[in-house]
């Protein structure tokens, strides 16, 4: 395809040419081939994935006469800005091209609209992908389709976002054969992986297009004049260094990885705020209209900094950003350059980067993650598989288009390449389920949901089934949120009158009931004294109070990397590679090696030691939070039984604390606890089924596929069922399901989600196995240098967020003492 003058004009009064990739994407296009285009950021990633559409938009005598090109984003945000910049160079070249978006929040007139008019460029959201397949006028809307756009596509495709999508893709398929597909991307650590994600089971893998390498990044550790903590995640310590890099640079992303996080870093950089400089936050649940506000401020250039969480991770352009500032480890390599390159958000330019360690540990992490990213190293997940209940729901999609034949829409699902290994076996048991509840529940009427027709197709039941899918599509449960306004609080007649006004934003449901009257807390930048709870949500007045709480949130924090735990371990293990490590922790590392072992990269360290009339084991896995806390509920049931009588574990992300009554060191030493046995990886077997019966994790983790499986409906005509209603229902069927039907989907799907992320599994498994016959063991007389992060963090308040800095130094004097002396 050859670039025509119009476009070639434009490039040039921009002062532009195009770029191999673009004109790659180009060519592929010409022969109708899907691409993954992989391409850093500022590269003209997203101009290259519109190019060949703009062209044969511009060129064709059918315009207007139905969706010519589909835009698929992971964000509504994104998706709005991809629209208002593309929008710039159509006008730029008069070309009679119509773009328009459809999220969530387009209005119910303009879908309406877009049926019977549909746009040549329609950028939407891989829900709304999915609504707008189970319209029974999906095929007209698509009947001219030619394309295909995913971009940041590999952020999608390790969710069940990114299995919801491929299933929409299935339909698109059936409805426009011939349109082809354009995949995203500036970082992936498995390409091979995305191109054959890309196509349908069976065709060859989409072709590679590799962009430009951008200039290496500078990314810079904080070398702090203060003492690094040994433990926690605030990174407060170093808040006046942080305010000092950003009054240097013009404009500034703090990036933190939680919503906590970000709250209290915000506070601390106003409250060092001397300069007066404009300083704004950016978090998930603030109200929309703030973000939007902050959003605006920073493309117009009004703000110095932002202190944010992933929210502003992906492609968004929202202005020259000159740094970025990461507040304790990225956690991921490919992370870590996802968000290095919202600054200097142009190709040639090097991106500019200061991480800061909130801990000891985290320096290591930060170091290595700093090598990775010189090194252009990935490690974002491999895509999600056959999720049951996501199954389930495309299931009752496809019925509301219109009935179907289970043969067809077996061959239809089988095409995606996250179920191509889908047995048929199990696809009939998850239309039995939507059709009828399942074996257990076949006899209440309200789990039937389809009806067999003569010639051996499936409708839907009842009309009412429609609206309710359409009310409670996609995959994202979020915990029930209570939406917190600022309240003004009188006295009238004696009596204390709250009345609500402006809503900052929306909190958990479980943390704000825990509050009483009086307590205060940290939300929206502002310190707030909570009022009480009324119809509409929580009330709070501002306040001046120097402690308060930091809102703590059930999701958001992310895992250690393999990769990253890797380089971790390696460089403990390498004392030469030490030498870039701040003094002060040299000196720690160095310590442990004398007064106990610095383990190799493939061994694990277990040490014993007394203290404070417990006994207590510490080991060194290095494999992340969620495995360390799965392997310390295993480890505990072993050794009870074993006599060792546990009292209770923690775990960080690099390592585990067991405390128990009775001497470890000497049940090692005599063979009555063999660590070999210990760890054996039968753990994984008969403990880890009898634990997770005992326990709530499968009961959340079966409520959540039972609302994306649509045994349970959130939303409803007319109403909203709260969260207590939904747990209490979703417990009472799975008690019913585990004793009458122990197989049902849903279970199966419950316990996929559990093992995949809740106590992941899988990498506990590759733990036990690295280190079959490596265990080394150390009986030590006292607290050993690299036991004191994790040591310190026994017995810290975790349920309102990061301890203080200042206050956890003090706390922990004694240990550390203990464990840093010389003799």
């Amino acid at each position: 395809m050859i670039l025509p003058k119009t476009f070639q004009d434009w490039f040039a009064s921009r002062g532009w040419t195009p770029r191999p990739h673009q004109l790659a994407m180009l060519d592929h296009a010409a022969r109708n081939q899907s691409a993954l285009l992989i391409s850093p950021t500022g590269g003209g990633k997203t101009l290259a994935g519109f190019l060949p559409s703009l062209v044969e938009l511009a060129q064709s005598p059918t315009r207007g006469q139905g969706i010519h090109t589909l835009y698929v984003s992971p964000l509504k945000a994104l998706a709005v800005d991809i629209a208002r910049n593309l929008e710039a160079p159509v006008a730029e070249m008069g070309l009679p091209i119509s773009i328009e978006t459809r999220t969530g929040d387009t209005p119910h007139s303009k879908r309406q609209r877009q049926r019977q008019k549909p746009p040549d460029i329609l950028i939407t959201t891989p829900e709304q992908l999915s609504l707008l397949v189970s319209d029974p006028g999906a095929a007209h809307m698509l009947a001219s389709l030619r394309c295909v756009i995913l971009d940041e596509l590999h952020s999608l495709v390790t969710s069940k976002r990114g299995v919801l999508l491929s299933l929409a893709l299935t339909r698109v398929q059936t409805h426009a054969p011939q349109a082809r597909r354009v995949g995203l991307s500036a970082t992936v650590a498995d390409p091979d992986a995305l191109r054959a994600w890309l196509v349908p089971t069976g065709a060859p893998p989409a072709p590679l297009v590799m962009g430009k390498p951008g200039a290496p990044p500078n990314i810079r550790i904080l070398q702090s004049v203060e003492r690094v903590p040994w433990a926690g995640h605030s990174s407060l310590y170093a808040i006046p260094e942080i305010y000092a890099e950003i009054g240097k640079a013009g404009m500034t992303l703090v990036f933190v990885n939680t919503r906590s996080q970000a709250e209290a870093v915000f506070q601390a950089l106003w409250e060092a705020n001397e300069d007066h400089l404009p300083i704004a936050l950016h978090h998930g649940s603030l109200d929309v209209a703030q973000r939007r506000k902050v959003e605006a401020a920073m493309a117009e250039g009004k703000l110095r900094a932002v202190v944010c969480t992933s929210t502003l991770d992906l492609g968004i352009d929202w202005g020259d950003v000159d740094l970025v500032i990461h507040v304790g480890a990225p956690k991921g390599s490919s992370r870590l350059l996802q968000r290095i390159g919202r600054s200097n958000h142009r190709l040639d330019e090097p991106s500019e980067a200061l991480m800061v360690p909130s801990n000891r540990f985290e320096v290591l992490e930060c170091e290595a993650a700093r090598h990775a990213a010189r090194a252009n190293a990935q490690d974002t997940e491999y895509p999600s598989v056959k999720k049951l209940d996501v199954l389930a729901q495309h299931i009752l999609g496809r019925a509301v288009a219109g009935p179907f034949h289970p043969d067809e829409l077996f061959a239809e699902v089988t095409s995606a390449w996250t179920y191509r290994n889908l047995t048929r076996d199990m696809f009939d048991q998850a239309v039995d389920y939507v059709s009828t509840g399942g074996y257990a529940l076949r006899a209440y009427e309200r789990y039937a949901k389809l009806k067999p027709q003569p010639d051996g197709t499936l409708r839907i039941a009842h009309p009412r089934l429609a609206q309710a899918y359409r009310m409670n599509a996609g995959t994202i449960v979020e915990a029930e949120m209570l939406k917190v306004r600022i309240a003004s609080v009188k006295r009238r007649l004696g009596k204390r009158v709250v009345t609500g006004g402006r809503v900052l934003g929306e909190l958990e449901e479980w943390f704000l009931t825990q509050l009483s009257i009086g307590d205060t807390f940290l939300f929206s930048g502002e310190i707030l004294r909570f009022e009480g709870l009324d119809e509409f949500g929580a009330l709070a007045s501002r306040s001046n109070a120097s402690e308060p709480m930091i809102p703590s949130y059930q999701g958001g924090k992310f895992p250690l990397s393999t990769y990253l735990a890797e380089r971790v371990r390696e460089m403990i293990a390498d004392p030469k590679a030490w030498g870039s490590l701040p003094q002060q922790v040299q000196d720690w590392l160095s310590l442990q090696r004398f007064k106990s072992v610095v383990p190799d990269a493939e061994q694990m360290l277990v040490e014993t030691f007394p203290r404070a009339s417990k006994h207590y084991m510490v080991l060194y896995p290095f494999e992340g939070r969620l495995a360390h806390q799965t392997l310390g509920m295993l480890l505990t049931r072993r050794l009870e039984r074993w006599g060792a009588q546990p009292l209770g574990f923690v775990a960080s992300e690099y390592a585990l604390v067991v405390w128990m009554v009775r001497d470890v060191s000497l049940m090692i030493e005599s063979g009555r606890i063999s660590l070999a046995r210990l760890f054996d990886e039968d753990m994984l077997g008969d403990d880890l089924e009898a634990w997770l019966a005992e326990s709530n994790l499968m009961k959340r983790t079966f409520r959540n596929a039972a609302i994306i499986g649509g045994l349970i409906e959130r939303n409803m005509p007319g109403k909203e069922k709260t969260g207590r209603q939904v747990t209490m229902n979703t417990d009472l069927i799975y008690d019913v399901l585990r004793s009458h039907q122990p197989d049902h989907i849903l279970l199966r799907a419950a316990w996929d989600d559990a093992a995949d992320g809740l106590i992941d599994i899988h990498r506990l498994g590759g733990l036990l196995k690295r280190i079959r016959g490596k265990i080394i063991h150390r009986a030590l007389e006292m607290v050993s240098p690299l036991s004191v992060p994790v040591m310190l963090e026994i017995g810290r308040e975790s349920i309102y967020g990061e301890a203080h800095d200042a206050l956890l130094a003090e706390a922990a004097d004694a240990l550390i003492d203990e464990a840093m002396r010389l003799v």
